[in-house]
């Protein structure tokens, strides 16, 4: 799709994540090329001209962590009261009937989803295939959306017989998964700045992998230059199964393999104690914060406070939708930043702090300085919110917009291209991929 000139005109608030922190009232931003071009006043164009005198403009928002052929398996009975390993044994014999249309479609409908709530830039992680479904089905799937997309290889290698969680018919041969890794970056991984696809290397858990293969994965990834990603320290079963195998914590199990780091970043991390939270801090490690997946699977309250205080780099995602069980990112931001509130004091945690987690934190904690804010030069990558509507009236601070204004965008732009326009997905027939969706969601539902 090729570019043209946009003309975002005399944007009522501008929240810009950059470094200053800066925020403008009135002013017009010109994208040009797939990045922001001009900001300034009283700009024309011969381009499109979208007025955005109601608007709150902020970046894209950043999700770091989803599954998203989840969304096929939303409020599955059975597993809608679990912990986490009892809602897993409830959904793996659902989700081993899966193949290349059910990722695709679910990885289309979840994308939707998460643009309609502002996302223009999501990390999936795929960890089984079954019945011939690969990454590329989602990646596929991304490029009809439109969004800046950050898939990463997951992988589970220890199945019931072996002592693991997931059945045998899910998990595959260690030397399989490498080597698929490989083909997948060498066919889909784009280094460059203001790629739309990168590709990371992600081996599911400690409790689905061996430690061979953690180590491996970790040796393969940093040969290739792509980034690691993993569940970490979810729950108290986690924790207990961790010092049960391992005989460590997992902060340890982590460092040990040579999961630490820049180019790492751990999905929940509900669970890190102070010791792990400072090794995170010093290492550059990042983390990927859900929750409302938290507080669905009854998992606790991430220690968000203390790892920012710590230095540590923190991202939001909305996990995956048969644990969540909705895609909506500024809602998870409003969630993060309400239940540090609870744990620590009305004073735990901003309005804007949370935006800026949502936005700036996701993308350092993603490796893309590229992203998350809004300066001459960084990608236009936008979110635009119409401040005019009944959830934001009698609103003091348009930039508050966790505290009022709507979860809904009425634009949405990536690489400088509309991805959502008056509300409406204009980029594919999401329509059609909805009832595609529940077509094959009733499917499912009637072979259980």
């Amino acid at each position: 799709m090729a570019h043209t000139e946009i003309l975002i005109r005399n944007a009522r608030t501008v929240l810009c994540m950059d470094d200053a922190r800066s925020e403008l009232t009135g002013v017009d931003l010109r994208l040009r090329g797939g990045v922001i071009a001009e900001i300034g006043a009283g700009l024309t164009s011969d381009g499109t001209v979208i007025d955005a005198g109601t608007c709150l403009v902020t970046p894209g928002l950043v999700n770091t962590h989803h599954h998203l052929y989840q969304t096929l398996t939303r409020a599955v009975p059975g597993g809608q009261d679990a912990l986490l390993f009892g809602w897993l044994k409830t959904l793996y014999p659902i989700w081993a009937r899966f193949g290349p249309e059910e990722m695709f479609v679910s990885a289309q409908v979840g994308l939707a989803e998460l643009a309609l709530s502002g996302c223009t830039l999501a990390s999936d992680h795929l960890y089984l295939y079954p019945n011939g479904a690969r990454l590329d089905d989602t990646i596929a799937a991304a490029a009809e959306v439109g969004l800046r997309f950050h898939p990463t290889r997951g992988a589970m290698s220890i199945g019931e017989s072996a002592g693991g969680l997931p059945p045998d018919s899910l998990v595959e041969h260690e030397a399989a998964i490498l080597e698929d890794c490989i083909r997948l970056i060498d066919a889909h991984h784009d280094p460059r700045p203001g790629a739309m696809v990168r590709v990371g290397v992600a081996p599911c858990s400690p409790f689905s992998v061996s430690r061979d293969l953690m180590r491996d994965a970790a040796l393969l990834a940093r040969d290739k230059g792509v980034m690691l990603h993993t569940h970490l320290a979810e729950n108290d079963e986690d924790i207990a199964y961790s010092l049960a195998q391992f005989g460590c914590r997992p902060g340890q199990y982590a460092e040990d393999l040579g999961w630490t780091g820049t180019d790492v970043w751990h999905a929940h991390c509900v669970k890190l104690d102070a010791q792990e939270i400072d090794l995170f801090a010093r290492t550059r490690t990042g983390v990927a914060h859900c929750p409302c997946s938290n507080c669905r699977l009854g998992s606790g309250i991430a220690p968000v406070r203390a790892m920012r205080d710590a230095g540590v780099k923190v991202g939001l995602g909305v996990d995956g939708s048969a644990s969540n069980d909705i895609g909506n990112l500024v809602a998870e931001a409003r969630q993060a930043m309400l239940l540090q509130r609870v744990t620590r004091g009305a004073d735990a945690m901003s309005a804007r702090e949370a935006l800026w987690i949502a936005t700036r934190g996701g993308a350092e904690v993603l490796g893309r300085d590229d992203c998350g804010q809004i300066a001459v030069g960084k990608r236009a990558d936008l979110a635009l919110w119409d401040m005019n509507g009944p959830e934001s009236a009698g609103s003091w601070d348009p930039a508050a917009l966790l505290l009022a204004g709507p979860q809904r965008v009425r634009y949405l732009l990536v690489e400088g291209r509309t991805v959502v326009e008056d509300g409406q997905i204009v980029s594919f027939d999401l329509e059609r991929a909805i009832a595609t969706q529940n077509r094959l969601a009733r499917r499912l539902s009637e072979q259980v």
